[in-house]
């Protein structure tokens, strides 16, 4: 992407702009299912969950996969000197290309749909499989268009589409869902709703992209180049940039295929299963919640990385890498303690039951590992390994489905929260190592390690302390959704207080660490009154 074409401050600004914008659809991903499930109860959030990481894995390809991968291609044409000629006739074969493989998906999911819906041992999912399978036919014009816009870092339409997108579909489920429900009392037909929604929210995206194309209309011109090189690229390249993001949906993917089945095999009723099935999915928005910080991490601190690490002189992306390390692990590690501490008050607030709130602790434990995956995926982008990292998540996959096989008969969905958790952690260790073979030998030091473990204690003996007080004022009450907030705003506010402020007493961060991370200049300015000389 060339900066003397566009001013490296246009093209900041608009990376700054395509941050926000994949922050509030991360966020929007992540609320909306709250108040879905309180719409269709666990039974209804166990169908959409069970096919929704088969649509997903089509959206999260397209946008964070082949988008980005066209973008370089056609950036790097053009960095060489490349005509206009040439980007359009890459950007023609890419999208033939694409089209074939959304040909293909589609037929595989639409015709499929009945296979796949016996293998998760529910039929009546073939409906909503089929309904979900047109969103693989948005793939070749969202891909090019996204691509398009930013090779030319036109960032604003690619931001704009996707908090558009998002909320249109956000919209269409939770709207459509409530008028629904005043016809049907079946969660599949609620279902084919909310999938519908993705559906139209992806060629909403694709409308608002092409209004956008309108006033950046280039002559079309016949260009003869040699395709498979540049599809062998554009598919090892949107698969590498969309790993990590893939990694979520494979494990999703392996817990549609395994725990419904393998609960009603194991002599779970079948209603039962389901419903179990949806509380253990409760886990998955609020996974999301605690990783958006990491993803701001490595969606703003790893173009840093990248730059530096091609730099000949200087430190180079060292500091930088373990900046990420280290600030990834820092709120890894206080939203997972967090919502460990809240999880049977904030279970209740948000879901109306308290239900498998150990098992959910566990769940949100994955926050941890996943940050830190997140980050050096993307950091490891910037250096081109990616060949090794890949092993380590394919192997994290096949890991999870041996943990869920072995341990969901015995154990239940705790079972299968175990195999997600030992899963990630393995991929988490395995890229740390890797990290400190390819690029900085030291990560952290271990008074960062020490200072992170007195943060996290004290934080504990605050929420703890706080419960007691709190059951003594109530008299210990039964759970109920109003005590439950009460609970859960008290306790929140008092831990995330009592954890920022011996983080930034002791200097977890320096102050110039701080204002390198997205919105962190108050805990900066806050860091720096807490430890000025009185």
């Amino acid at each position: 992407m060339s900066s003397q074409n566009f001013g490296m401050k246009n093209y900041m600004k608009g990376a700054l702009l395509l941050t926000m914008a994949a922050l509030i659809v991360k966020i929007l991903s992540a609320i909306y299912r709250v108040p879905y499930q309180n719409l269709v109860g666990d039974q209804g959030f166990y169908v959409y969950q069970q096919v929704y990481p088969f649509i997903s894995f089509f959206v999260v390809w397209t946008s964070s996969g082949f988008a980005v991968a066209i973008s370089k291609m056609l950036a790097d044409i053009e960095a060489r000197g490349g005509t206009a000629i040439e980007k359009r006739a890459v950007s023609w074969a890419i999208f033939k290309y694409l089209t074939v493989l959304s040909l293909i998906f589609f037929s595989l999911l639409f015709f499929g749909a009945d296979a796949l819906a016996a293998l998760m041992n529910d039929a009546e999912l073939a409906g909503l499989l089929k309904m979900g399978s047109f969103i693989t036919l948005c793939m070749p014009l969202l891909a090019l268009l996204k691509g398009t816009f930013q090779a030319n870092s036109y960032m604003q339409p690619v931001a704009y589409a996707q908090v558009f997108e998002q909320t249109i579909r956000v919209a269409i489920i939770l709207v459509g869902t409530i008028v629904l429900l005043h016809f049907t009392s079946s969660v599949y037909t609620v279902g084919k709703m909310a999938v519908l929604g993705t559906v139209i929210g992806e060629v909403a995206g694709i409308i608002l992209l092409f209004l956008f194309l309108k006033r950046e209309q280039q002559p079309i011109a016949k260009k003869k180049v040699v395709v498979w090189p540049i599809l062998k690229e554009v598919t090892l390249y949107s698969i590498a940039i969309s790993m990590s993001a893939l990694l979520l949906l494979c494990f999703q993917l392996v817990d549609s295929f395994t725990i419904f089945k393998m609960l009603v095999t194991s002599g779970v009723e079948t209603v039962q299963a389901m419903e179990m099935k949806g509380i253990y999915d409760r886990g998955q928005p609020l996974v999301q919640l605690g990783i958006v910080i990491a993803t701001s991490l490595s969606l703003a601190i790893v173009p840093l990385v990248a730059l530096k690490a091609k730099a000949k002189n200087g430190r180079g992306a060292k500091p930088f890498i373990q900046l990420t390390y280290r600030s990834s692990l820092l709120f890894g590690v206080a939203a997972a303690l967090g919502l460990v501490l809240v999880m049977p008050y904030a279970n209740t607030l948000l879901f109306k039951t308290d239900s498998y709130s150990n098992m959910l602790r566990l769940y949100v434990v994955q926050i941890v590992p996943l940050s830190i995956i997140l980050t050096f995926m993307a950091v490891l982008q910037g250096y081109s390994k990616l060949k090794m990292p890949a092993l380590f998540l394919l192997i994290s996959i096949a890991l999870k489905y041996i943990g869920n096989v072995v341990l969901i008969p015995h154990l239940d969905v705790l079972g299968a929260a175990i195999a997600s958790t030992v899963g990630l952690i393995f991929a988490a260790i395995a890229l740390v190592i890797y990290m400190k073979k390819i690029a900085v030998s030291r990560l952290a030091t271990a008074m960062f390690y020490r200072k992170l473990i007195v943060a996290s204690f004290v934080m504990i003996v605050t929420v703890m302390c706080a419960v007691l007080l709190l059951d003594i004022v109530f008299t210990a009450p039964e759970m109920r959704r109003s005590v439950a907030l009460i609970y859960s705003g008290i306790l929140v506010s008092l831990g995330a207080f009592s954890f920022i402020t011996v983080v930034a007493k002791l200097r977890v961060l320096t102050e110039k660490d701080w204002f390198l991370i997205p919105f962190g200049r108050r805990m900066a300015m806050y860091q720096l009154w807490l430890n000025r000389k009185k």
